[in-house]
């Protein structure tokens, strides 16, 4: 875990001079009987650290704890208000204007964090062009079509063939026994956010957990860290 989180020195970092921030957001939520509660923190954390290596950006410590109400009904997810997210992003928005660096882009990790949609849309209304959001969901298609994954965003939503694959090539150790026989579909969830996860899924899967591969989950980091090029060209660097 220490290789995704920074351990640059003040040293490093004015002399890389980086005009663009990553705070990766995770979160802190059931993923089934064989993911962590740190999935969502690992993923994001992984996909900052790589495009962090592969373009002159600061790479910040991970906010490991969000918007996980919809996973309310597992035990041991904690959650966050989001209140208090939009909080977080804002404050650290700030704190960075005042440090030197223009640009903050947030690698959320937890598709259940919409706050972050808003923040970035209100942030960029008042202030220009100086925060904005990373993998969006055309960059999370692209990703499974260029490491060849058989399911959609949709379909494989929450402890799936992505994010199996992701933790099988970043942290083998952390993907316990069982995502083989762990397959659950529910494409027809249309009240999700008033029902939660439980009305749809009793093990906390929806998705297809057996098909992911270290291979694939390698490709779609390295898919990542290449459309991230394309974020930063639309965003003026």
């Amino acid at each position: 875990m220490i290789d995704l989180v920074t351990a640059a020195t003040a040293a490093e970092e004015k002399e890389r001079n980086a005009s663009v921030a990553l705070l990766p957001i995770g979160s802190f939520e059931q993923h089934g009987d064989f993911l962590p509660f740190i999935t969502d923190t690992v993923v994001a954390s992984a996909i900052a650290r790589d495009i962090s290596r592969a373009y002159p950006t600061l790479l910040l410590p991970p906010v490991t704890i969000s918007c996980s109400h919809e996973h309310a009904s597992w035990r041991g997810t904690v959650s966050i208000s989001s209140r208090t997210l939009y909080q977080i992003v804002a404050d650290i928005a700030e704190s960075l204007t005042r440090s030197g660096v223009g640009h903050l882009v947030l690698i959320n990790g937890h598709g259940g964090n919409y706050v972050l949609s808003n923040v970035v849309q209100e942030h960029t209304a008042a202030n220009g062009p100086t925060m904005s959001l990373y993998p969006q969901s055309h960059d999370w298609t692209k990703a499974r079509q260029d490491s060849g994954m058989e399911t959609s965003n949709h379909e494989d939503m929450h402890a799936g063939e992505m994010e199996t694959s992701l933790l099988l090539h970043v942290a083998p150790h952390l993907v316990r026994d069982g995502n083989e026989t762990a397959d659950w579909l529910a494409d027809d969830r249309p009240h999700l956010l008033t029902l939660g996860m439980t009305a749809y899924t009793t093990s906390g899967v929806i998705g297809r957990p057996s098909l992911g591969t270290r291979e694939k989950g390698k490709a779609a980091l390295e898919s990542f860290t290449q459309s991230f090029a394309e974020h930063l060209r639309v965003h003026g660097f």
